[in-house]
């Protein structure tokens, strides 16, 4: 593919901090078949820019506050189902992945990654072709099956929900870094324990554990 602006791959990036933003817009416009032609940072810029440009490619992170960026995808998909989204998060464990790509994603890859393999994982997307990251890959394929049939009972809020209670936050800090009412942010954690037949704070470190969204699974 040549660089001219016609064949270009043209990407909206969706990231709610500006800074983080500019730094994708500087490694995938390294590459002279790239060009971004929008950015947004919450779920009514998303929607109006993809609706106004119909980029080829869609980076969105899955953590975002308020409205979590599986959400997103699901509202995206559901308006333009031709819409190719590659998820890019800071979760490595499968469990993000799977959510993500049985609700509409054609890829996922993680913000532990190689810069290079952002690069490589839109234009593959934008080709078509799904993509994984190697690391969610093999952490897809390590964790138990009672693990990943109990994880996949979580909604994407709730695991970033247990994710946290089981890094000692109270549901007030919660509420705040996720956007979140601290009522909404009750509500979830009374639904993880209810799901999950946890009756304590050790048993949820356990099961964050096993489902390998904190250290020590």
């Amino acid at each position: 593919m040549n660089g001219s602006a016609k064949s270009r791959i043209r990407v909206l990036l969706v990231d709610d901090h500006a800074v983080v933003r500019e730094g994708y817009r500087r490694l995938l416009e390294r590459d002279e078949s790239l060009t971004v032609v929008g950015e947004a940072a919450s779920i009514t810029e998303t929607l109006q820019l993809d609706g106004e440009l119909q980029p080829d490619v869609i980076v969105l992170d899955i953590a975002l506050p308020g409205v979590s960026g599986i959400e997103i995808l699901r509202r995206l998909v559901a308006r333009r189902p031709a819409a190719r989204v590659l998820m890019f998060s800071m979760y490595q464990d499968g469990i993000y992945a799977t959510h993500a790509m049985n609700a509409g994603a054609y890829g996922y890859l993680s913000k532990a990654s190689a810069p290079d393999l952002l690069v490589s994982a839109v234009r593959a997307v934008a080709d078509g072709t799904r993509f994984i990251s190697p690391d969610v890959q093999r952490a897809m394929t390590t964790r138990s099956a009672t693990a990943q049939q109990m994880a996949h009972a979580l909604s994407i809020r709730e695991l970033e929900v247990l994710r946290l209670l089981a890094q000692g936050y109270g549901v007030e800090e919660i509420a705040v870094r996720l956007g979140l009412s601290p009522k909404t942010a009750a509500n979830h954690q009374s639904s993880i324990k209810q799901k999950l037949g946890a009756g304590s704070a050790l048993q949820l470190i356990l099961i964050a554990q096993q489902f390998g969204l904190i250290a020590g699974g």
